[in-house]
């Protein structure tokens, strides 16, 4: 079967995404909740929540690992147009460790690393050992990540992840959990501890989310950024 979208024409592909998704952006107006603003830092969040990258501030800073694959090389230039860094990884054991090392590096640079922890296949919500090595290897903490908006126009895609993303008018709130630090000589059961606190973290921006973002309507957060 011929591929649709190829070496040749992937370029031209990820400026249409591109476009289209920077006509969305016009629209979307994300504020943030108690970011810590710490640098540097792992965000760590759902895959379905991957799109809250573009509330966080200094784009230019935040790092996102991207497949190998020519589906992810689309998101890859998507991406780059957008102003954010792109660290490529593969699921094979050279590619995996590769990309570790340049986010760690990046991380030691003082910027950001965007990890979705339960990506890039699931299982959905199960908090993977990725993000948690990382802060390990590197010092860097991790802070749990969430988005959210009530509105109709933020929408559930009909994707494994149950990606959210905004489709018209939408107002959205990032909001961050308390940061997660791994000591580099944690144990087995350490680390396990800190999954189950990651996941709890993420479940509880979820639960709260909704008064965060009435509380936010209150103080008019988005009147005071037109």
């Amino acid at each position: 079967m011929v591929r649709l979208i190829n070496g040749k024409n992937i370029d031209t592909v990820a400026g249409i995404a591109y476009r289209i998704l920077r006509t969305q952006e016009i629209f979307t107006h994300i504020e943030e909740f108690n970011n810590p603003d710490l640098t540097p830092c792992i965000y760590a969040m759902w895959h379905a929540n991957q799109f809250l990258v573009h509330g966080i501030k200094h784009r230019n800073k935040v790092n996102i690992l991207i497949s190998n694959s020519i589906d992810g090389e689309i998101v890859a230039r998507t991406c780059e147009k957008w102003g954010f860094k792109v660290i490529r990884g593969s699921s094979n054991k050279k590619g995996a460790v590769a990309s570790t090392f340049q986010m760690i590096e990046q991380l030691k640079e003082g910027n950001y690393v965007a990890i979705m922890v339960d990506g890039p296949s699931g299982p959905l919500h199960k908090v993977k050992n990725g993000a948690i090595k990382i802060a390990q290897m590197s010092g860097a903490p991790i802070v749990p990540s969430y988005w959210y908006s009530p509105q109709k126009t933020f929408v559930s895609l009909p994707s494994w992840d149950k990606m959210k993303t905004p489709l018209g008018f939408c107002n959205i709130l990032n909001l961050y959990g308390e940061p997660v630090y791994v000591k580099p000589d944690a144990t087995d059961e350490e680390l396990i501890q800190i999954k189950e606190q990651i996941k709890s973290s993420l479940e509880k921006l979820e639960e709260e989310a909704p008064a965060k973002y009435e509380e936010a309507l209150k103080n008019q957060l988005w009147k005071k950024k037109k």
